[in-house]
């Protein structure tokens, strides 16, 4: 299976890469802004063309969330504009499609885990416009499958992890918001869940069609997430917990965004690690 990851120097798509080389069966196709315009619709069908695509993993994504309040219209191209040409060509080519979305669809003012029926109510510029991706994928192609997920870090690219392991070797003190509630998600173990997908996908993607929701096990804030991180690091550094109006920001997050994950773990038989489990490992794996 040839398989388009678009966004391939994400943190996502580095993983895809990485793990696509335990399976045979398995061929990766990474672009980036670089090698590929997604919002260009004749650069996407030649690639396609030229390299006999079989399924597309849609990783590309603005994911600066502040700036986005003022660079809307790039937000948009890339979050939703470029979600429609992809479907649409997967949906005329026959092939199979995924695109990665966000907790930010919601407005964090649902204090249960959101399952994929949760009515969507973005609060900003980010979670509209991956909100409308969502929504130009499933225009464009019924059998488009959507992930949301939540918190994502990885060992590569700017993250949480990364900035608190470099700020807590610097610092003595850092305050964190602790009244934002959600799920960290390792970017390997998401990765690992598409590759489930695809496999599952090889004989007719059609019958997996819709929306799933991605995260790690468990709950924690923003402030246990740092406090873990600290903990695991060994460094010496304090935590403190702060309430968000510390911490203006351009863009309102969600106060609470922990996704119910029933629905993909018993359609693709998907074992997910706790979160805890997931951040030892990365920083296990940052620190060698």
């Amino acid at each position: 299976m040839n398989v388009l990851v678009t966004g391939a120097y994400g943190q996502l798509g580095k993983e895809l890469e990485y793990l696509f080389n335990n399976y045979e069966d398995l061929v990766f196709y990474g672009t980036d802004i670089d090698s590929l315009d997604i919002t260009n619709k004749e650069a996407v069908k030649k690639y396609i063309s030229e390299n006999k695509i079989d399924f597309i993993v849609n990783c590309a994504a603005y994911t600066a969330v502040d700036l986005a309040e003022d660079e809307q219209e790039k937000a948009y191209q890339v979050n939703s504009d470029a979600a429609g040409i992809l479907a649409e060509i997967a949906d005329i080519q026959c092939i199979g499609f995924i695109t990665i979305s966000t907790d930010y669809v919601f407005d964090g003012r649902f204090f249960k885990p959101l399952s994929e029926k949760q009515t969507p109510n973005p609060v900003s510029v980010y979670g509209k416009s991956k909100y409308e991706g969502e929504k130009k994928a499933i225009l464009k192609n019924t059998f488009s499958i959507i992930i949301r997920t939540s918190w994502l870090y990885s060992p590569h690219g700017k993250n949480f992890v990364k900035t608190i392991l470099s700020l807590s070797k610097e610092r003595d003190e850092l305050s964190v918001v602790f009244d934002q509630i959600g799920t960290p998600t390792f970017a390997r173990d998401l990765a690992q869940a598409i590759i489930e997908i695809l496999l599952h996908s090889s004989e007719d993607f059609r019958k997996y069609s819709g929306i799933y929701h991605f995260s790690n096990e468990g709950v924690c804030s923003w402030y246990d997430f740092a406090h873990q991180i600290i903990k695991l690091s060994g460094n010496n550094c304090k935590i403190s917990a702060v309430t968000s109006d510390k911490f203006p920001t351009k863009a309102e997050r969600p106060y609470y965004s922990v996704l119910n994950k029933n629905k993909i773990k018993k359609t693709f038989n998907i074992k997910i690690p706790h979160w805890t489990e997931s951040l030892a490992a990365c920083i296990k794996e940052l620190s060698e």
